[in-house]
C-alpha cells in the first residue's frame, strides 16, 4: 500500500503540471511584435546618438 502512495505523488504532480501548463498557455490577445520592435528601434537610435560624437574612430 505504501508503494501505491509513493506512485501517486508523481502522478498527481504530473497532472497538476499539465493543468498548470494548459492554463499558462491559454489563448490570450496577442499584441504582436509592434511595441517590442518600436522599443528596439528607439534603443538603436539612442545608441547611435551616443556613439556619434564620442571618439574619432
Amino acid at each position: 500500500m505504501g508503494v501505491l502512495v509513493w506512485l501517486l505523488i508523481p502522478l498527481v504532480a504530473a497532472i497538476g503540471g499539465g493543468l498548470w501548463g494548459t492554463w499558462a498557455n491559454r489563448t490570450r490577445k496577442t499584441r504582436g511584435d509592434g511595441p517590442e520592435l518600436d522599443g528596439y528601434a528607439r534603443f538603436r537610435e539612442a545608441m547611435e546618438k551616443s556613439h556619434t560624437g564620442a571618439r574619432g574612430a
